[in-house]
């Protein structure tokens, strides 16, 4: 700001210097005019022509101030040297008038002409440098190094290439403004404000300009910029600047969804070894303790350790096999495609699930038994099986399980009802990840927070859905839904 005053001072004495010198050289050439026609004995029309072309050149050169002064002292000569009574100045000749006028007429409407033009020009001038500097930006933020806050490497480029004073860029993601050029202390803040102010401004006095940088229509951050730019090129250039933000965020993304999937493939390999490993130890329990009843009479107390022994491997096998479930269900596995009626996939998963109900009741509704479904029969019943295991886990005591099926558009809806504790809406979603137990679950039943996650794969390797809806008053509902094949033949 301190400095401003004096390069204007600087450009208008430059400026005016610039008009006299080209005033000067106009009425030199009119000078000589005049000499070489008073010596070769020209006449009025003659000298007048060459008058009038040098009046032209000089609107054309110039502009219109130069020619108007040239066609003043061409007029003034013309009257003088040419036109009779030579050497006497006769101001009230209408010659004199209608030399001045065509001189001024010509001027004025050269001088606009070439004014035009020129702009013309100018701003075709500007308009391919501005395009050249955009495609080099364009160009640019393709390269840059998207391991690295994309920031500090945009306002390099744009001060580089536009030859701007100053370029700082606020990034939402990350919080932090990246700063280039002088900037005052009070100006520290423009891209924050701007951003988290939603204003986008211009000062003209400082030739600053402060632009949203938008994904669509969300802003994702702020640029403020200051040096000779039009409008049109700052939006460019702010436009360019949110692409190359975005572009950061979904490589970000992508980067992290990458990781998490490979974790996942390998977490699952973990789980798939260690279910096979448990399998074997599994099952020799199961048949050492077999071979107990064989060797001879168990006592009472005897006989309900060996249940006991029995009924625990049994679940401990039960788990292994999920666990090898859900490590294939992740894999690119073909399924079965069976034709599988719901009456028996219900039928069978209360047969699998056995003597482990808790004692609560069950009560099934499959009003038509002849509804059928398309997929692996066996992951199915594992899934419906964990839903019949859930509820008994969390019913109140003696509070009845309901299963039903019924069609619901071109879907089978698959329910497992309880009445126990309210699944708080928070977790609705995130019980369907592997590993996740909500405070209330840990304290109410033990668990290792799979089962349900099983559900929700076998769903989406099906094509359908998993959710569940829990009310304090009419209890909680899982479901899922499968896309319907038809109907079985009598």
């Amino acid at each position: 700001m301190t400095r401003t005053p004096g390069i204007l001072g600087t450009r208008l004495r430059w400026t005016w210097k610039q008009f006299i010198g080209q005033s000067l050289a106009g009425c030199w050439v009119v000078a000589l005019l005049t000499f070489s026609g008073w010596v070769l004995r020209f006449n009025s029309e003659s000298i007048g022509f060459l008058y009038l072309l040098t009046v032209v050149a000089m609107a054309i050169l110039c502009g219109f101030w130069q020619a108007t002064i040239v066609s003043l002292l061409a007029c003034a000569c013309l009257d003088y040297f040419f036109y009779p009574p030579l050497l006497t100045f006769n101001i009230g000749d209408p010659h004199d008038w209608i030399a001045l006028g065509a001189f001024e007429i010509s001027a004025l409407v050269v001088s606009r002409v070439s004014t035009r033009e020129h702009r013309s020009t100018r701003e075709a001038v500007m308009q391919r440098t501005a395009m050249e500097q955009l495609y080099e930006l364009s160009r640019s933020t393709l390269l840059i190094n998207l391991h690295q806050s994309p920031g500090p490497q945009l306002i390099q480029l744009v001060h580089r290439i536009f030859a701007v004073d100053a370029v700082a860029i606020f990034d939402a993601d990350t919080g932090k403004t990246d700063r280039v050029g002088l900037w005052g202390p009070e100006e520290l803040e423009l891209a924050r404000d701007c951003f988290m102010l939603s204003i986008e401004d211009e000062d003209r006095q400082t030739s600053t300009r402060r632009k949203l940088l938008r994904a669509g229509a969300k802003p994702i951050g702020a640029l403020a910029i200051r040096g000779q730019l039009s409008p049109l090129v700052t939006d460019a250039l702010a436009s360019l600047s949110a692409m190359a933000l975005d572009r950061f965020v979904w490589f970000e993304k992508e980067n992290s969804i990458a990781a998490a999937h490979q974790s996942e493939k390998l977490r699952a390999a973990v789980l798939d070894s260690l279910a096979h490993a448990v399998k074997t130890p599994i099952t020799a329990i199961r048949t050492a303790n077999e071979g107990l009843a064989r060797v001879g009479e168990l006592s009472p107390a005897q006989a309900e350790l060996a249940s006991l022994i029995d009924s625990e491997a049994s679940q401990l096998s039960q788990l292994c096999s999920r666990l090898l479930q859900t490590a294939s269900l992740e894999e690119e596995v073909s399924l079965g495609k069976d034709e599988i009626a719901i009456s028996d996939l219900v039928s069978n998963a209360l047969s699998r699930q056995g003597n482990q109900m808790g004692g609560h009741p069950v009560q099934v509704s499959v009003p038509d038994p002849d509804i059928t479904v398309r997929g692996d029969a066996e992951l199915l019943e594992m899934a419906l099986t964990q839903y019949l295991d859930n509820a008994a886990k969390y019913s109140f005591k003696n509070m009845p399980i309901e299963v039903s099926a019924r069609e619901s558009h071109s879907e089978v809806l698959i329910s497992v009802h309880n009445y126990g504790p309210t699944i708080p809406i928070s977790d609705r979603e995130r019980i369907f990840q592997r590993f996740y137990r909500s405070e209330g679950a840990k304290q109410q039943a033990e668990g290792t927070g799979i089962g349900l996650s099983t559900v929700r794969m076998a769903a989406d390797v099906h094509h359908g859905h998993a959710w569940v809806i829990s009310d304090a008053e009419e209890g909680t509902s899982f479901y899922l839904s499968l896309p319907q094949s038809g109907r079985k033949s009598h």
